[in-house]
């Protein structure tokens, strides 16, 4: 007689985090904020490596030129160039002729040419690589050829001429870069004070809540003028004054999250295995808190990127040439007439930002919730 069973395939469970990591990528704006943010961030900070442009340099002949996909100069404005170095050589431009992107110029003079004339071609932004190709025997009159110098502004240049798209890659790197390192600031001290305030509790809880409540009655705004006038402006205050105001509140959902936990089973096992306040923290509050301390992070982020803005705003913020995403808002405000791209397009980056970061963090609360599981 045989055997007719039929053995089932052992089914593979799932843990908590594979399933709210498949919650979350069920989540399409969730989703799409990701790509977006992994866009921009490369954007930022990859974007300079294959840009021939730094962001502190100047295009004298390129002021305030708008946004175009056609590279400058216009062949057409060349010859005015040309007479424009000529004047300032004081020489006269005799004829000029340009093709295949290489010019050649004959200028004449009363007397005698110096040859260092040339410097004078090279000095503007439209010509390069500037020679003497040919001389009279009386050196009256002489025969310059050089290079065009091709250069692309897909954002426009400032009003100090310099290439808005990288100085829009430079503001994404500081905004991006203050906004993570005092959200983790605000991470650090938040979860240790909160976690540690709310498993302690009585009169520890006590001074350590009532000492948050002071400092959140101190005005941020004169906090950070108080600090820029002692230590100046730099990135590092900023990290160090946002991230000093950010933990309040992060303290304070870490000590709700903890009085709850310090009353389930597994702290008591913990206590009755003979570990120590620190350790029990360590081990099994902190842990435990991850799952709300994450969501809240991705809404510190936004929350930091806006507090750097509205300081650059006012110009408590970085210092040029550096610039953030703040800074040439402020920058494009003043302008807005006359150089409308100068604030169009920091701040749809930046608004940009702000919405994928909501979004992740609204598909990140809806991944963790308890509820869904």
């Amino acid at each position: 007689m045989t055997d007719t069973s039929i053995t089932s395939p052992a089914v593979e469970g799932r843990s908590l985090g594979q399933l709210a990591l498949l919650r979350f990528r069920r989540n399409k704006p969730a989703m799409g904020g990701c790509v977006i943010l992994l866009l921009i961030a490369l954007f930022s900070f990859v974007g300079p490596l294959f840009s021939s442009h730094s962001y502190d340099q100047v295009f004298s002949s390129y002021v305030s030129v708008p946004p175009s996909l056609k590279p400058f100069p216009d062949p057409a404005s060349l010859q005015q160039v040309a007479e424009g170095a000529a004047t300032r050589a004081r020489l006269k431009l005799d004829s000029f002729t340009l093709e295949s992107g290489v010019f050649t110029v004959k200028i004449s003079s009363d007397k005698p040419i110096d040859p260092r004339t040339v410097r004078y071609f090279d000095r503007v932004n439209e010509f390069h690589d500037t020679r003497v190709a040919e001389t009279s025997a009386d050196q009256m009159s002489m025969t310059l050829t050089g290079r065009v110098t091709q250069e692309y502004f897909f954002f426009g240049t400032d009003s100090n001429g310099r290439d808005l798209m990288v100085r829009v890659m430079l503001g994404g790197q500081i905004s991006i870069a203050v906004g993570l390192a005092a959200s983790l600031v605000s991470l650090g001290i938040g979860v240790i004070y909160g976690a540690t305030s709310g498993y302690l509790g009585g009169r520890v809880d006590n001074i350590m809540m009532r000492i948050v409540e002071i400092l959140y009655s101190l005005p941020f705004v004169f906090l950070v003028v108080v600090m820029v006038v002692f230590f100046g402006r730099s990135i590092l205050l900023m990290f160090l004054v946002i991230g000093a105001v950010q933990w309040l509140e992060m303290a304070r959902i870490v000590r709700g999250q903890t009085l709850s936990l310090k009353r389930r089973e597994f702290v008591g096992a913990a206590e009755a295995l003979g570990l120590n306040d620190w350790q029990i923290i360590r081990r099994h509050i902190i842990p435990n808190t991850i799952g709300p301390v994450i969501v809240f992070v991705t809404v510190v982020v936004p929350q930091v990127i806006l507090t750097e803005s509205f300081l650059s705003f006012l110009g408590l913020g970085v210092q040029a040439p550096l610039a953030s995403w703040g800074t040439l808002i402020s920058d494009g405000a003043q302008n807005i007439q006359n150089t409308p791209w100068l604030l169009i397009f920091p701040a749809v980056f930046f608004v940009v930002t702000l919405f994928s970061l909501n979004f992740v963090g609204d598909g990140l609360r809806d991944a963790l919730d308890p509820k869904d599981r």
